[in-house]
């Protein structure tokens, strides 16, 4: 069983990762490492749970090591500490294989399919948890451990867990980019983004309630308008990359909307 519990890190992740499991019943969370002193401090105080930020003064008692950094510090740092062999360890990154732990016999990957940002405390009681293990003697536990924070937990291998970052990043990254796209050109009027936030809202509220999102698409695209199409083309003229993004969205309705 998981009862105690090291987070590693103090970035986006961390700080709601920190706070779920501080608040989670039956673990404890022991301790926060994080090389970032100002930010591990504030994570910490937010968990209240201890801080360190030296190596030599990791908690050696803890089940489990969360290791929440970048994707790319993963390996470098699951490399660094002196992390017990016995332990589980794991890292939350979407995009990062397990043999990114490899020094580990006990690894395992602990992925929030998530988009979090600082200052905004996430709910994990219905946030998808996909976990992988490289020992299945660890799976049980570390299942148990997530459930104590979500009701969403599922198996995913590496290969499975690229697709879904993937769509995460459609999802969340590119839509919010595209936010604030529609942003930008409604301030060349003369608006702020007050006027589209009403909007936002009820496309979301549409697609959530929707079978599958394709089902409540609207606009000149799915219904094939060209005249209205060529209009805005033409508003984007110097605009090229949103031009060709425009272009290249409408085709992917159009197509998509035939197949409903």
């Amino acid at each position: 069983m998981i009862r105690r519990v090291v987070l590693i890190g103090s970035g986006n992740v961390a700080e709601s990762l920190a706070q779920a499991v501080a608040a989670c019943e039956g673990v404890e969370l022991v301790q926060l490492y994080a090389r970032n002193a100002v930010r591990g401090e504030q994570v910490a105080r937010l968990a209240q749970c201890a801080y360190t930020s030296d190596p030599t003064e990791l908690d050696l008692s803890a089940d489990l090591y969360l290791i929440s950094v970048s994707d790319r510090a993963v390996e470098e740092v699951a490399e660094a500490l002196p992390i017990p062999s016995s332990a589980i360890v794991a890292h939350t990154a979407g995009s990062v294989a397990l043999d990114a732990l490899k020094r580990y016999p006990h690894r395992a990957i602990f992925y929030p399919f998530q988009g979090f940002s600082a200052g905004r405390k996430a709910d994990f009681s219905h946030l998808p948890l996909f976990l992988e293990v490289a020992d299945r003697g660890d799976w049980a536990a570390l299942e148990h451990f997530a459930r104590g924070l979500s009701s969403q937990v599922y198996e995913a291998d590496s290969a499975r867990r690229k697709k879904i970052h993937l769509a995460g990043v459609i999802a969340n990254n590119f839509v919010n980019q595209l936010y604030a796209t529609a942003t930008d050109l409604l301030a060349e009027s003369g608006l702020g983004y007050e006027v589209l936030k009403p909007l936002i809202e009820e496309t979301a509220a549409k697609a959530l309630d929707a079978e599958h999102p394709a089902r409540v698409q609207t606009g000149p695209a799915k219904r094939g308008d060209r005249a209205t199409q060529e209009g805005h083309l033409a508003l984007l003229a110097d605009n090229p990359t949103m031009k060709e993004i425009y272009e290249l969205l409408s085709k992917q309705i159009w197509e998509t909307s035939k197949k409903i």
